[in-house]
């Protein structure tokens, strides 16, 4: 039996609604897509990194980008999420992905490990270290790691008819208990409150303090994060007052034209 062929997959756009044009922002001299891409190139289950973007002007110079720096990347639909992830799916020759987010700078490739050997040993269709509101989370938000198989995804395509489930990529795998077969990976604290993710000018500031305050350390583990807001409570207060998105919100833009 050949070995599945296991991408991860990098959605990004530039016309997010909170923070346009984040994910080519400087964060300590590299954009955060970069930062993204370097973290997740660090997980020794992952075979291809790859970006996935839209077709939208808006992201000509993310696509251009991409081309500059040599980082795969494919583009689809811009409100049509789910259809973009399994478009690239194929084309990157996908038997399991990994969806990864690039406004998630902190992101940890020994938890993405961790992630995908949970999603095999339990022989999952889809195992996931977070679920939005109103699901619990035990790991701090900006972690997020969720891993399926081809075949789930495919089946999540053709079925799913909510916006929030085509927009959000994955909801169809969890939104309702019995349809696939779900594995949560769970910390052993309840770390669910801090905010770690880049949607908002206060989400920026503070992860340009904590990659500023982490140095030129590359290889960081996302305990050595903690660590600095265990030291310093202070941290969490630039971004205290952020309201994090539930999965059933969906973008208002999204409901004014088809996607």
């Amino acid at each position: 039996m050949k070995q599945a062929r296991v991408v991860a997959i990098i959605q990004a756009r530039m016309s997010s609604s909170r923070l346009p044009g984040k994910v080519l922002q400087d964060i300590g001299g590299k954009t955060m897509l970069e930062r993204v891409i370097e973290r997740a190139r660090m997980a020794r289950r992952v075979d291809e990194v790859a970006v996935a973007t839209t077709v939208d002007s808006s992201d000509d110079a993310l696509a251009a980008f991409c081309k500059d720096k040599d980082i795969p990347c494919s583009r689809g639909s811009l409100q049509d999420v789910l259809d973009r992830y399994y478009q690239a799916a194929k084309a990157f020759r996908a038997d399991v992905v990994v969806r990864l987010t690039a406004d998630c700078p902190l992101l940890d490739p020994g938890l993405v490990d961790e992630t995908i050997r949970v999603f095999f040993d339990q022989q999952a269709d889809f195992a996931a270290n977070r679920l939005p509101p109103p699901f619990t989370r035990t790991y701090p938000i900006g972690l997020d790691t969720e891993v399926v198989s081809f075949s789930a995804l495919e089946r999540a395509w053709k079925e799913a008819e909510a916006l929030y489930e085509r927009e959000h990529v994955l909801p169809y795998l969890y939104d309702q208990e019995g349809r696939f077969k779900v594995a949560r990976v769970e910390y052993g604290r309840d770390l669910g409150h801090y905010r770690w993710t880049v949607d908002t000018p206060q989400d920026l500031e503070l992860i340009r303090e904590v990659v500023r305050r982490l140095g030129d350390k590359p290889d960081f583990t996302w305990l050595d994060v903690l660590a600095l807001f265990e030291a310093d409570p202070t941290l969490s207060q630039i971004n205290a007052d952020v309201h994090h998105k539930s999965f059933l919100d969906v973008d208002e833009r999204a409901q004014q034209k088809p996607m």
